[in-house]
């Protein structure tokens, strides 16, 4: 199955030297290794040093977002589901430094607390068959688009401006759903359910949504606006529904 999708991304390349490696860090990725980067993967492929690696991700010219689609194309055949969910979240990588684009103090799950990191949302599409990645978008602070000379010396290209990590999962899902990507929900945490932007786009759209949001905001009731962890609180038992989230490693995710 790798091969296939490789042959469907074969095109994207315009020289045959980056489209044979791609195929080896593809490998690598999917390997068991302790830790993956370009070192590691490149000893994974038999590779002396990770020059080729490097060279693939820096300066290579390939046609990324032609990728992103025929992946997506790939995931949809595979997994299309009409009752699928579009899934947010953004996940970061630690760094050292602050050349690597959009790197800077800012908090992400990954280490649990704000440190120096790029972070980046992604969209995944889950259906009963499976689930897989579809998207991806790199958030920017302002702190490198407001910083021209900056943006310009890590090749950022000019046209690129502030977007919200709610505005770069519109972005995706309407991405996603233009081009026919069967889906009747998405889902995503507070970052997104506060938005409102978003939540008006997907009604708009008539797509289902469960969007997590603070105990501290106020939603409309017929007894006037409330916070949900006290609507919730104030609710009977009888009102409420057990289900499962699916097998856990335990049993039923109840």
């Amino acid at each position: 199955m790798l091969d296939e999708l490789l042959e469907r991304v074969a095109g994207r390349f315009g020289r045959v030297e980056p489209r044979r490696r791609i195929r080896s860090f593809v490998l690598g990725l999917l390997a068991d290794l302790p830790r993956k980067n370009c070192w590691s993967i490149a000893e994974h492929a038999g590779d002396a040093t990770p020059d080729g690696m490097q060279y693939l991700l820096e300066r290579a010219v390939w046609d990324t977002d032609g990728v992103r689609d025929d992946l997506r194309d790939y995931v949809v055949e595979h997994f299309g589901d009409p009752a699928a969910v579009l899934v947010v979240d953004e996940t970061g990588d630690v760094k050292k430094g602050n050349c690597t684009v959009g790197t800077q103090r800012q908090y992400t799950g990954t280490a649990g607390r704000i440190e120096n990191a790029q972070v980046a949302v992604y969209l995944a599409y889950a259906g009963q068959a499976g689930h897989a990645m579809i998207d991806r978008e790199l958030y920017l602070p302002r702190g490198w688009t407001t910083d021209p000379a900056r943006c310009a010396a890590a090749g950022i290209p000019e046209e690129v401006e502030f977007a919200t990590k709610p505005a770069l999962a519109k972005t995706m899902m309407g991405r996603a759903l233009d081009a026919g990507v069967p889906a009747r929900w998405v889902a995503a945490d507070e970052v997104y359910g506060a938005d409102p932007g978003l939540r008006a786009d997907l009604e708009a759209r008539q797509v289902g949504y469960v969007l997590a949001i603070g105990c501290d905001r106020r939603v409309p009731t017929a007894a006037g606006p409330m916070r949900p962890d006290i609507l919730a609180a104030n609710l009977p038992k009888g009102a409420w529904q057990r289900l499962s989230a699916g097998p856990g490693a335990k049993g039923q995710r109840y």
